[in-house]
């Protein structure tokens, strides 16, 4: 149905433009009208992907509507937390990727049908995986924006103090959501050693090798914060190197099968 998509899309680009357009206004945009428009694009963002993911055939988990879903849980996420923490800089890049995201339900519908009421133990696997992954992406985020926020400060740039928060503020809450989404990566990995019979059979050993990886570095980092301290590009590094690395794992194979293959 083409009709919740887009109109899903009109409120997540109205949401857009109203940030955007007074972002750096002294007194910033209006965040409760973003969140009355962002919440209701949401809602239909989720209203347009239910049905592409559950059809009559089983659950549909093609990389489109995959995708589709981490913009989602990520706009939820930002939507919830926008009146009370300063991330509307962020908010403009989370939009359009919401806008890409509904956008891709109908324009690429591929299907890669699963069947978790056979297996609902896999269907614990994936969610992990989708939360681990969704967490450790706002983690990449919040690493670009603490990026931003120190090449001001070493500049002598003023900052729009309506929408940055203080640095030390972003750099915790980048290293909580690292801790958020390493937990949930251990469990994702966990699970899919426990229940499936094999994390490296059938052409999906780049996941889990890839997966590996990512867990590798974002353990480096929290050590090396731990330990000696982490500066603040090395985080930044980090939590980057892990998303994408997290990203080939997820979406690499399966982009070039669905949408080069096919």
């Amino acid at each position: 149905m083409v009709i919740l998509p887009a109109v899903a899309m009109v409120f997540y680009a109205v949401a857009l433009i109203l940030v955007t357009s007074r972002l750096f206004h002294p007194e910033g945009p209006n965040r409760k009208l973003v969140t009355i428009f962002a919440a209701i694009a949401v809602l239909l963002h989720a209203f347009a992907l239910y049905p592409a993911l559950f059809t009559s055939h089983g659950q549909n988990f093609s990389l489109t509507v995959v995708i589709s879903m981490v913009c989602w849980i990520i706009a939820l996420t930002f939507t919830i937390v926008m009146s009370h923490i300063k991330v509307i800089v962020l908010v403009p890049v989370v939009f359009a990727c919401s806008i890409i995201g509904v956008a891709l339900l109908w324009l690429v519908p591929p299907q890669y049908i699963l069947h978790f009421d056979q297996h609902p133990e896999v269907l614990v696997h994936v969610v992990l995986s989708l939360m681990a992954y969704s967490a450790l992406l706002i983690a990449a985020l919040y690493a670009v924006q603490l990026l931003f926020i120190q090449n001001k400060l070493k500049k002598k740039q003023p900052l729009m103090t309506h929408a940055i928060p203080p640095l030390l503020t972003v750099e915790k809450q980048l290293y909580h959501l690292v801790i958020i989404g390493l937990i949930l990566l251990s469990l994702s990995l966990a699970t899919g050693f426990i229940f499936m019979d094999s994390m490296f059979a059938g052409g999906q050993g780049h996941k889990a090798v890839l997966s590996i990886m990512a867990w590798f570095v974002y353990i480096a980092m929290l050590w090396q914060q731990y330990t000696v301290g982490c500066r603040i590009k090395t985080a930044v590094i980090y939590t980057i190197t892990g998303a994408v690395l997290l990203s080939l794992a997820y979406f690499g194979a399966r982009a070039v099968k669905e949408l080069i293959l096919n």
